[in-house]
């Protein structure tokens, strides 16, 4: 779900002003081809609700259950995900790319 920075942002002062557990995942490096510009934010509480974009399709599936575990153990992460240019074809993409993000609890 694509929402301007600010939204995501205010949704995760507000979620957390409200009592829940919140991480907050930020697209820090791209690399090639990449669906979202770094600064991107996706908002996630606790119950696995999320705002924002730092990606799509799978990846994001990905950063919402390593929130989850930041939340749960507040230890900050720093994942990567890629597609080989030789590879991009075979996944529908035009070429290949990787981003960086970080994924942080919201204290």
């Amino acid at each position: 779900m694509l929402s301007r920075e600010e939204d995501v942002l205010q949704a995760a002062a507000g979620w957390r002003r409200a009592g829940r557990g919140v991480a907050l995942a930020t697209v820090i490096e791209t690399w090639g081809s990449a669906p979202r510009p770094v600064g991107s934010h996706l908002a996630i509480d606790e119950d696995g609700n999320f705002l924002g974009s730092v990606s799509g399709g799978c990846v994001e599936g990905a950063v919402v259950a390593e929130a989850a575990e930041v939340i749960a153990d507040g230890s900050p992460r720093l994942l990567e995900f890629g597609v080989a240019d030789e590879t991009a074809w075979q996944v529908g993409l035009s070429c290949g790319g990787r981003i960086a993000v970080y994924v942080e609890k919201v204290a």
